[in-house]
């Protein structure tokens, strides 16, 4: 997406999507150049300057329109990889408890995790260690609503 999004654009968006839109810089970092968009503005177009406050020069004026999530939760999946192909978990943190779009608290487990969306998510974490060939360790982040 170029750096101000025009109205025609948005509204082609909140249309597939749905409304609110979040307009984000896409090398914004920290939670800097995100707007949200609630309802179809008309013309005017969203983004510029604002949207677009990430690093980079020209790079850092480009932004994506993606589905604004008014509560969610930020739960991550801690995993680690071999140079042998081995790929293991070590359950998920919750990370919800932010400031700034920063993390300030993780909590292991998260209260918000039962017992059969622990071993999804563990297990989807895993697969994508795995299928990437993944050898470090790293986590999957993933945000969905309580």
């Amino acid at each position: 997406m170029p750096d101000a999004v025009g109205g025609s654009e948005l509204a082609a968006a909140g249309d597939r999507v749905g409304y609110p839109l979040l307009v984000k810089a896409v090398y914004g970092g920290g939670g800097r150049g995100m707007r949200i968009v609630r309802a179809n503005r008309g013309p005017r177009p969203v983004g510029g300057r604002g949207a677009a406050g990430g690093r980079g020069g020209v790079r850092g004026r480009t932004v994506f329109l993606e589905r604004f999530v008014e509560s969610p939760r930020h739960v991550e999946v801690q995993i680690v990889g071999d140079a042998h192909g081995q790929v293991v978990h070590l359950f998920e943190r919750e990370c919800s408890i932010q400031r700034r779009h920063q993390k300030v608290i993780e909590e292991a487990p998260s209260p918000a995790v039962g017992p059969e969306l622990r071993a999804a998510l563990c297990t989807a974490a895993v697969s994508a260690g795995t299928a990437i060939g993944y050898t470090n360790a790293g986590h999957r982040r993933v945000r969905a609503r309580p």
